[in-house]
């Protein structure tokens, strides 16, 4: 098996050319970046725009209005009606949707490629031609209000994690939750969702991305007939966010509900964004992620805490690397049955201790390596996929450049360029540790 393994990840180390992403890029007149993927196995395309505007981008005091925007977009324009924009994908055979984050807004169809100028006319329609009613206002509110309500209100596990990031960001706008804080949903009026819209819903905030069965010089050609003609905006702000003082304690939170099936422990830690010119250290601190506690059976945390000690029944670590401004590491463990949430967090922390320790082995990072060349592949299977790669790397701050040069840099990561970023990550005074447990449970013996 192993000399199959090595002879197969010869093949996955560089990428074949069908597997390549394909891509052209351009600007329009007014400010609107184009991106254009092809992929011509099949006839459809997928058709996005992003807005360089999500939930860190919010005027104080009106938490939400980012995701609330998203929502309202789907009503009427001077040429649609509320809803025909959904109708009309539905009717021609395609999906659409749209979604929010805390550095952008992004909507989207999937359909047919030879309905590619249709999706355009009712996209660049709603970018600067969005008629909303106080009726709209009020109706979609209680929607967000009620999303909010099943979404972290009804979930401990939600409402754990808005104390968490709260606690981790003590200055940064990402403390805030993408929904909103539910008192100030509750205030989000016309005048907000508007003063929101026609400040960044513009084609000089905006990225259009067509992935699929087109040309260059068809999207180009229906780009400058349909986007080209909008206005953009005057005076569009720079995205100049609160960033984050010097942080010289760790912060620990016990959060308790008496909902609580569970109980874990999770730590979360300030750790460096993937950065424009500069991602080798985000890319060995994906790896350490995987590493660490990407499949249960063969990651470190795994094999140590949930099949030799079998303190855990879960382990995990994750990263989230591609965000604007810094973002953060995280390791969570759910003890097993009859072990304390401190046993585990001592546990954890000594399992971490020792990776450092003993060293990366490399025959695991090999193998780590040749399944993400096998996952870039098969990635192309999505053209979906790809398009929402560049446009989340696009509107957090990377360029094309750097997201065609994420795979090659992935695979250049050492071991010891793994140990390095684990002793930089892992510095308490930068971290949130939470309890999430029941009401007054005894902390040594959780039965």
């Amino acid at each position: 098996m192993r000399r199959l393994l090595a002879v197969f990840g010869l093949t996955l180390m560089a990428l074949p050319a069908w597997a390549q992403d394909f891509v052209s890029t351009f600007s329009l007149d007014n400010g609107m970046d184009v991106v254009v993927i092809e992929d011509h196995r099949a006839p459809a395309v997928v058709h996005m725009v992003w807005y360089r505007a999500g939930a860190a981008d919010e005027p104080p005091g009106a938490s939400g209005i980012a995701h609330f925007l998203e929502h309202l977009l789907f009503k009427a324009t001077d040429d649609m009606e509320s809803g025909q924009l959904s109708k009309v994908v539905a009717e021609n055979g395609g999906t659409d949707n749209a979604f929010t984050s805390w550095d952008y807004t992004a909507y989207f169809q999937r359909i047919a490629a030879d309905r590619l100028d249709l999706m355009m006319t009712m996209e660049a329609d709603r970018m600067r031609d969005i008629q909303l009613t106080e009726s709209d206002i009020l109706t979609e509110r209680d929607v967000i209000l009620e999303e909010r309500n099943q979404r972290t209100e009804n979930n401990p596990a939600g409402l754990f994690g808005e104390e968490r990031r709260a606690a981790q960001y003590l200055n940064h706008p990402y403390s805030i939750p993408i929904i909103g804080w539910k008192h100030e949903m509750q205030q989000l009026s016309m005048d907000d969702a508007m003063d929101f819209y026609r400040t960044y819903y513009a084609p000089n905030n905006a990225i259009l991305i067509v992935a699929g069965d087109v040309t260059p010089e068809e999207v180009r050609v229906l780009a400058e007939k349909h986007y080209g003609v909008l206005e953009p905006t005057v005076d569009l702000p720079e995205r100049a966010r609160p960033q984050e003082p010097p942080q010289r304690a760790e912060r620990r939170i016990k959060f308790e509900d008496p909902r609580v099936a569970q109980p874990y422990v999770i730590r979360t830690y300030l750790a460096p964004e993937r950065d424009s010119g500069a991602q080798e250290q985000a890319a060995a601190l994906v790896m350490l992620a995987e590493l660490l506690g990407g499949e249960g059976a063969t990651s470190f945390l795994g094999r140590k805490l949930q099949f030799e000690s079998q303190t855990a029944i879960y382990t995990a670590a994750f990263y989230s690397d591609v965000s604007l401004d810094d973002t953060t590491f995280g390791l969570a463990i759910v003890p097993n049955e009859g072990i304390s949430l401190q046993e585990a967090e001592d546990a954890l922390d000594q399992a971490v201790a020792d990776f450092i320790t003993e060293g990366v082995d490399t025959e695991a990072l090999n193998r780590l390596k040749m399944q993400m060349r096998a996952e870039q592949i098969y990635e192309r299977d999505n053209v979906g996929s790809v398009a929402r790669r560049y446009g989340a790397g696009l509107t957090s701050g990377l360029t094309v450049e750097d997201i065609q040069a994420w795979p090659d840099i992935l695979q250049a990561v050492t071991e010891e360029d793994i140990i390095a970023a684990a002793e930089m990550v892992f510095d308490e005074d930068k971290a949130v540790t939470g309890w999430l447990m029941k009401p007054q449970q005894d902390a040594e013996v959780l039965q």
